[in-house]
C-alpha cells in the first residue's frame, strides 16, 4: 500500500505546473506548440465571444494578467474573453519573460507565429476570431505595435500602453490597422521620446515618430487630428478617423508608467466603434 501511495505521490508531483486546472479558467493552461495561455471565458458563455488578448510587460506572466480581477471582471461583464499568452524566457533569467520585439536583437522564437497560434486555438475554444482586441503593456505593448505593422490582419484592432516600437524603426508597415496607444506624460520607463537602455545596446523608439509610421501606413490623408480634445482628468485624447487604412488614436494621461483609470472602458467602447454593424 505505500508502495501505491509512493506511485501516486510521484505521478503527481511529475504533472505540469496547474495541470489540475481546465484550459478555459484563469489558472489553467492552454498548451501550444511554442508555449501556452491563459483563457478566461466569462461565464454562461453560449456562442462565440469576443477577446482581449494581454500581452504582460517584462518579467511579467500570464498568472499575473489572470490575477488583476478588476481586468478579468471588467471584461466578463462585458461579454468578453480574456486571453493571456506566455512571454518567452530570457537568455539571463529564464523565469522573466520577454517578447521578440524588433529591436535589432536575435530571438528563439517569433511571437507573431505564436499569437497567430494562439488565436486559432483559442477559436477552437469558443472565441470569436473576428473580434479579437490585442493590447499589452511596455514591452508587451511594443509587441502589439509590431503585429499590427508587420502582421495588421491578425488581431481585429490594437490597444497597446506605454510602449511603441524599438529602433531601428521600421521604414513601413505592410497594411494599416486600427490602434489606440496610451502612455503617460510623466512615464519614465518608457519615455514618449525613447531612451538608450541595456548600456545603450537597445533604444527604445519615439512614440510620435511610432505614430507617423502608422499614420502613413493608414493613408491618413493629413498629420494633425482631426479630433482632439481634453477631458475632465487632464488628458488629452488626439485621433485621426478619417484614414482609408484605419483609425489612430493616441490618448495621452499625466500619469507614469502605468495604465489610467478607466484605461479597458474606454479600450473596449473604442473597439466596438470599429466593429461592422450587425
Amino acid at each position: 500500500m505505500r508502495f501505491v501511495f509512493a506511485l501516486l505521490a510521484f505521478a503527481i508531483s511529475a504533472l505540469p505546473t496547474n495541470a489540475q486546472e481546465a484550459c478555459g479558467t484563469p489558472k489553467g493552461e492552454c498548451p501550444i506548440s511554442l508555449g501556452f495561455y491563459r483563457l478566461a471565458l466569462p461565464e454562461g458563455a453560449t456562442g462565440p465571444v469576443p477577446a482581449l488578448v494581454y500581452l504582460h510587460g517584462w518579467g511579467s506572466s500570464p498568472a499575473g494578467v489572470m490575477r488583476n480581477r478588476a481586468l478579468r471582471n471588467g471584461l466578463a461583464v462585458r461579454g468578453y474573453a480574456l486571453i493571456a499568452p506566455e512571454g518567452r524566457p530570457t537568455h539571463g533569467d529564464r523565469s522573466q519573460k520577454d517578447w521578440s520585439v524588433r529591436d535589432g536583437s536575435d530571438y528563439e522564437r517569433d511571437d507573431i507565429t505564436f499569437l497567430s497560434a494562439i488565436f486559432e486555438d483559442a477559436a477552437k475554444r469558443g472565441v470569436d476570431r473576428s473580434r479579437v482586441l490585442l493590447a499589452g503593456f511596455s514591452r508587451g505593448g511594443s509587441m502589439v505595435w509590431d503585429v499590427a505593422c508587420n502582421a495588421p490582419r491578425l488581431a481585429r484592432a490594437y490597444a497597446p500602453i506605454a510602449g511603441a516600437f524599438w529602433e531601428p524603426l521600421p521604414s513601413g508597415c505592410t497594411g494599416g490597422a486600427d490602434l489606440l496607444h496610451t502612455h503617460g506624460w510623466a512615464d519614465r520607463i518608457i519615455p514618449l521620446e525613447g531612451r538608450s537602455v541595456a548600456d545603450g545596446t537597445l533604444t527604445q523608439g519615439d512614440t510620435f515618430a511610432s505614430l507617423k509610421i502608422l499614420r502613413a501606413a493608414n493613408s491618413c490623408p493629413a498629420e494633425q487630428p482631426d479630433q482632439k480634445l481634453i477631458d475632465e482628468n487632464g488628458d488629452l485624447i488626439r485621433a485621426w478617423t478619417n484614414c482609408p487604412g484605419g483609425r489612430t488614436e493616441l490618448w495621452l494621461h499625466p500619469g507614469k508608467h502605468g495604465t489610467p483609470k478607466g484605461w479597458l472602458a474606454r479600450a473596449l467602447d473604442w473597439f466596438e466603434a470599429g466593429l461592422p454593424e450587425g
